[in-house]
């Protein structure tokens, strides 16, 4: 795939590649819940995490899929008359259901004019076997997506941040899904409490033996109504987070380390200004941080992929 002007493979050019024009993703919210938070494994879900701060307004479960993606679709199709959507199941855990009832929410979905996949987004501990080969099906009709968050390659940390789920689930569910026609994602976040520079560093390696298709990145962010905006409150000595400018540097060497055919699908989010606690960056648009990237990737004569090698980064 050949990508133009920039120095590592983008999402948005993959996906003109595949679809032949834009495509939007409409984030729809069924009400799911994560087995941290219902008891199954534990409670009070992960330590940073408020699903309200990247749920557009019109995503309520107590709404029909059709109503939601009917909503956004209309709201998108002003502001840039997309011809083509994939259904953003993207609140909480949303394989974390029986079979019967996530087969009729998918193909609800997929029934609305317009819609030409899913993008799932769930916990590498949370799918069955059934689940994933339903998909592979669905696959060869259909763009499907599993995005797994997997957040940090550290164990130390997973317990941390009570994700309640290990490094290893990563690897065994990424195993499970390759070469099934679904397309593969991971998700990290960058500067969860504990983690050292090199260790940082070193989940480029480990993400990159993964058969994984896209990588999200972003910096942690500190928000309201979470356990992490208590810590921080009380402990601040216990955060490192990420200046503008750090971040901008690190993802530059970050990206150099990557596989060289990993899509990268994001660098950046921002939460909202009214629930952001820290850090606080400014106004600058995700596509404004994107471009300083671009340019620190270009004045350091680095590219994706440039520092790769899968034995080389070893964190003592």
């Amino acid at each position: 795939m050949q990508i133009t002007g920039k120095r590592y493979l983008d999402y948005s050019s993959y996906i003109k590649s595949r679809f032949g024009t834009r495509v939007q993703k409409i984030s729809i919210d069924i009400g799911f819940s994560c087995p941290n938070r219902d008891g199954t494994k534990g409670y009070g879900g992960c330590t940073y995490c408020n699903n309200d701060s990247f749920n557009p307004d019109y995503c309520q479960p107590s709404r029909s899929i059709t109503s939601q993606l009917k909503e956004g679709i209309s709201r998108f199709h002003s502001r840039y008359k997309t011809q083509k959507y994939l259904a953003y199941f993207q609140a909480y855990t949303n394989t974390y259901s029986d079979f019967n009832s996530l087969k009729a929410m998918y193909e609800e979905a997929l029934s609305v004019s317009g819609v030409v996949g899913l993008v799932i987004g769930t916990r590498p501990d949370c799918i069955s076997d059934v689940i994933i080969n339903y998909l592979s099906q669905l696959s060869k009709t259909h763009y499907i997506a599993l995005e797994f968050g997997v957040e940090t390659t550290l164990n130390k940390t997973l317990e941390r941040v009570n994700r309640c789920h290990t490094f290893e689930d990563s690897i065994s569910v990424f195993q499970r899904c390759k070469n099934k026609g679904i397309h593969l994602g991971a998700h990290l976040i960058l500067g969860l409490p504990g983690e050292s520079r090199l260790e940082l560093l070193d989940h480029a390696r480990l993400i990159s033996e993964l058969p994984i298709d896209t990588l999200k990145l972003h910096h942690l962010q500190i928000v309201n109504k979470t356990v992490m905006a208590y810590q921080y409150k009380h402990n601040p000595e216990y955060f490192n987070l990420f200046t503008q400018e750090d971040y901008i540097a690190f993802v530059a060497e970050f990206v150099s380390l990557l596989r060289p055919d990993i899509i990268i699908e994001r660098f950046i989010s921002h939460a909202p200004q009214a629930m952001l606690i820290a850090p606080k960056w400014g106004k600058l648009k995700n596509f404004e941080i994107v471009n300083k990237i671009d340019r620190k990737l270009t004045e350091l004569n680095t590219w994706q992929g440039k520092n790769y090698n899968a034995e080389a980064l070893l964190v003592s």
